[in-house]
């Protein structure tokens, strides 16, 4: 794991308006995530770290304060640049695994490449994703014929396709079970430990957290430990 931050969070704010009140959803963040690191976000509802995490993937503007991903000012981006950091930097994978029904696991997973404008041959890097996943034997299934736990390996394996410097990860494993939570949780371990992605994860559960080399709690908008 590099010493150099892949972010780079300094006095991050952010306020929505609700109705005639504003709300502060972010009150002061500084945070610094290494490359290849795998870290882990937890709080609870309304502490703020969806809204840190959706800031962070450039899918909301902060109010005020410095957030660079990958070098890049994530705040002086227009919507058409956050557009191109989703496609090349950053990457999601949610509770809800988002495939397609009509699909195949294939076709899921091939879909992020051809909206990301990338080669559709699957390349050494993710042939290894795949064998560490689990799924290369599943690829001509539909969701409906999966399982929880293999529709969110596919819902990695699709985040993971192209390579992005940033995996994003939201409550992953909220609508599994124990045995498939912990086969979820070894899996993003793997990918960072032997691929080196960078692993940011929310999630309300500490063994969970426990994955991650370390732990951010937040409440009220702000980091109060590490």
């Amino acid at each position: 794991m590099s010493d150099a931050p892949i972010i780079e969070i300094r006095g991050l704010r952010k306020i929505y308006r609700v109705g005639k009140v504003d709300v502060e959803a972010l009150r002061g963040v500084d945070l610094n995530v290494g490359r290849g690191e795998f870290l882990s976000i937890v709080g609870p509802s309304g502490s703020g770290k969806s809204t840190l995490f959706h800031i962070v993937g450039g899918l909301t503007p902060p109010t005020a304060g410095v957030v660079r991903v990958a070098g890049e000012d994530v705040g002086a981006m227009s919507d058409a640049g956050r557009t191109r950091m989703r496609k090349r930097t950053v990457s999601f994978v949610f509770q809800k695994f988002n495939l397609l029904p009509n699909l195949t696991a294939r076709d899921n997973i091939e879909l992020a490449r051809y909206l990301a404008g990338t080669d559709h041959n699957q390349d050494a890097g993710f042939q290894e994703a795949l064998r560490v996943l689990g799924i290369a034997n599943r690829l001509s299934h539909k969701p409906s014929e999966l399982s929880g736990g293999e529709q969110q390996r596919v819902a990695i394996a699709r985040a993971i396709v192209n390579h992005p410097a940033i995996l994003l990860a939201d409550e992953p494993t909220g609508n599994l079970d124990t045995a498939n939570s912990r086969a979820v949780l070894e899996i993003m371990r793997d990918l960072n430990e032997r691929l080196g992605q960078t692993i940011l994860m929310i999630t309300h559960n500490p063994e969970a957290a426990a994955y991650g080399h370390r732990t951010v709690h937040m409440q009220d908008g702000q980091i109060m430990e590490h």
